[in-house]
């Protein structure tokens, strides 16, 4: 096995398209590292850069010990996982598994035991006899698995490899994939648009925009501590509520301004905030940073407003509540992008805020019903407006 090290690495295209930017990540031997993003992002063109599927205009890739900018994609000693699964439709699940070490010439003993054992650990032993096209989505899926476990790489690379599933399979494989790495801890680097994907699976994540790595780092920290307003509204589902808010200093204490009422914060980001007194600044409220007034804990949640519920989302084991303030919505490059990759028509907001609190399930609101939500500022990001960074 063996570290994948992207140094400083750019894609420009004959016609002047540039794709990817002084992109620097490193994926540690055993590490299991996910590249998320919206469609156009250029992970897919970074991941194909490192299989050697793409040239790389800028920088240097290294795959263990070897740089491997000027090498040939079958001596990179990668295996790759690809959406279709791109397997052969004449050919047995077995030969499918065997194609690469029959091409490298191993003996045949060696090629029936390795594919074998790939598919008992992957529990497909049954269908090694079948064609492509008598299999299950996730049978197949399983099947371009093993083609790639046999041929015992440095690393693997998966393009969206669950994209093609429907959603209960894409749950029940995203756990047995975790599982996978669990038990051959081989080196993987992992591309997906799907946010809760790249949650659940990395060890580490890095969110891309429009070429350039926004951050990485572990799901959790990325959660609690987004660098920017992108990364902060594209991780989460749903996604963050953004709010302008003036600040101000008051006996120690900041107040934030929400529409006609006001927030008090004691966290320990208020001496950042006291340098943006009397100014402008963005506010971004988790869903979960709301909870139904009936069911808020008074010591987590002591910040009050009152919201007119205009639709109500009950999933069982939460409920969402939609409600919009008098405040002029944010709509900075950044959340437009995450809006349009969402599919939501930002022209609908017209001068008001949309927002979403996930509360207790047990919560009996109405649509058209007034309500008191709390809030807990702990749970409030901030950021500069102009630049978009975290404060």
């Amino acid at each position: 096995m063996g570290a994948i090290d992207i140094k400083s690495a750019g894609k420009i295209y004959p016609n002047g398209t540039r794709a990817l930017e002084d992109v620097n990540i490193t994926v540690n031997d055993g590490e299991f590292v996910v590249l998320v993003g919206p469609s156009g992002c250029g992970k897919t063109t970074l991941l194909r850069m490192v299989a050697g599927l793409e040239d790389i205009t800028e920088g240097e890739i290294s795959i263990g010990d070897k740089t491997v900018n000027d090498v040939a994609p079958k001596d990179r000693d990668i295996a790759m996982v690809f959406q279709n699964y791109a397997l052969y439709p004449h050919m047995s699940v077995f030969d499918n598994m065997a194609f690469s070490l029959k091409l490298r010439k191993l003996p045949k003993d060696e090629i029936d035991q390795k594919v074998k054992d790939a598919a008992k650990t992957l529990e497909i032993s049954e269908l090694l006899d079948r064609k492509p096209k008598a299999l299950s989505g996730g049978q197949r899926q399983r099947v371009a698995m093993g083609r790639a476990i046999v041929r015992n790489p440095q690393a693997f690379l998966m393009d969206e490899p669950l994209s093609n599933l429907d959603a209960k399979l894409r749950v029940q494989m995203r756990a047995e994939l975790g599982q996978l790495h669990t038990q051959l801890q081989t080196t993987t680097l992992y591309v997906t648009h799907d946010q809760v994907e790249a949650m659940t699976m990395g060890d580490r994540v890095a969110v891309i925009r429009k070429g350039e790595l926004q951050q990485i780092d572990t799901p959790r920290e990325i959660y609690l501590n987004p660098k920017n307003i992108f990364v902060a509204g594209f991780i989460g589902s749903p996604s963050m509520n953004f709010v302008y808010t003036n600040v101000e200093v008051k006996n120690n204490s900041i107040k934030l301004k929400f529409g006609d009422e006001q927030i008090v914060y004691k966290g320990e980001k208020s001496e950042k905030l006291k340098a943006f007194e009397n100014k402008e600044i963005v506010m971004g409220i988790r869903p979960e940073a709301f909870e139904d007034g009936n069911y808020a804990n008074e010591s987590e949640f002591s910040e009050r407003i009152k919201v007119s519920v205009t639709l109500l989302e009950q999933l069982g084991s939460d409920s969402y509540i939609h409600f919009f303030k008098d405040i002029r919505p944010v709509q900075t490059e950044a959340i437009e992008e995450i809006l349009a990759d969402e599919g939501e028509d930002i022209s609908v907001l017209g001068d008001n805020t949309k927002f979403i609190a996930r509360v207790n399930p047990n919560s009996i609101v109405s649509e058209g019903e007034d309500v008191e939500l709390k809030i807990d500022p702990s749970k409030l990001h901030f950021f500069n407006p102009e630049s978009g960074n975290a404060i």
